[in-house]
């Protein structure tokens, strides 16, 4: 999946578990990935029209699909078209003429993937669509490796998918796990924050990821499906906390893309789910249910926790 994957598992099974997990993960690429021409989503973005797949990728379209809808369009997997154009995966990461991301946006809508549930078939209704599931892959792979523990009675385990964070129960002392969030601005490794928790899910985005620098400007990874653009919203990093690891990946991204306000409106209606925003005047907001279990930690001494609003 393009990333690095660590793993701390505990229990006289331990090492056997990593390796089911690892296995795991390389079934969850080789049906998903867009890098590999026999994967269930390379054969739908070539054309296919109307091929019967596994549950397991209609049930990550149907999720999709969902949060798409839910963030109004801000998450949006149909976006693969503009991340290739962008190439900002690649070696060679380039800035489009406008008139090619104005072409390309009007391929970008996640409501004509077609899916149909009974027959387990699902295609895309405009030539030239591309899915990309990396913004909700990654979490589906993650939560996958926790139910591998648990379906060998693992009680204990930190999965890390390239920042997807998921953690199992506790750590083995019955302390929770201790989760540092990455500082935008700071090099790898330096905190705005810890989050102490047991038996949940820690996904960020942000524009530090993954990037490139042009004629002075800079260029994130994140791209806008309503602009074609890398986002602009007044945010640096958004930062899900939650039970199930796609849910986070999928929502990261789409309150990336929509900024604080709507995004505050948006987590405060979803059971469950909390959240880390940092904006770009270096400003944190924590979810209020959210409050008791995250330490602010500025290591730079830069950014500002604002404990109300």
């Amino acid at each position: 999946m393009g990333t690095v994957i660590t793993e701390r598992v505990y229990g006289d099974n331990a090492e056997a578990v990593t390796e089911k997990i690892l296995n795991r993960m390389h079934e969850i690429e080789d049906n998903l990935s867009i890098n590999i021409r026999t994967s269930s989503i390379s054969q739908m973005n070539s054309g296919s029209k109307g091929s019967i797949y596994s549950e397991e990728v209609i049930k990550i379209l149907e999720t999709a699909k969902r949060y798409s809808a839910l963030s109004n369009g801000a998450f949006d997997v149909t976006i693969g078209p503009l991340v290739k154009e962008w190439g900002v995966f690649t070696e060679h990461p380039r800035v489009p003429a406008k008139q090619r991301i104005d072409e390309l946006l009007g391929l970008v809508d996640y409501k004509s993937i077609d899916i149909n549930k009974k027959e387990n078939t699902a295609k895309l209704t405009k030539a030239g669509q591309l899915v990309d599931l990396g913004g909700i892959a990654k979490g589906y792979a993650a939560d996958e490796a926790v139910n591998v523990c648990i379906q060998n009675d693992v009680k204990s385990a930190y999965i890390n998918l390239g920042g997807n964070v998921s953690v199992l129960g506790s750590k083995p002392d019955g302390s929770p796990w201790k989760i540092g969030l990455q500082n935008p601005r700071g090099l790898e490794g330096e905190y705005i924050g810890i989050l102490n928790i047991a038996n949940k899910t820690v996904v960020t985005s942000g524009d530090y990821e993954r990037y490139f620098v042009k004629d002075g400007i800079r260029y994130h990874h994140i791209i806008d499906p309503k602009t074609g653009y890398p986002s602009k919203s007044d945010l640096i990093s958004s930062t899900i906390v939650t039970d199930k690891s796609i849910e986070a990946d999928a929502l990261s991204t789409a309150t990336f893309v929509l900024g604080l306000e709507k995004s505050k409106r948006l987590i405060s209606g979803l059971q469950g789910v909390e959240a880390v925003f940092v904006t770009k005047d270096k400003k944190v907001y924590v979810t209020d249910n959210l409050k008791k279990y995250f330490t602010f930690k500025d290591e730079s001494g830069e950014y500002t926790y604002v404990e109300k609003g």
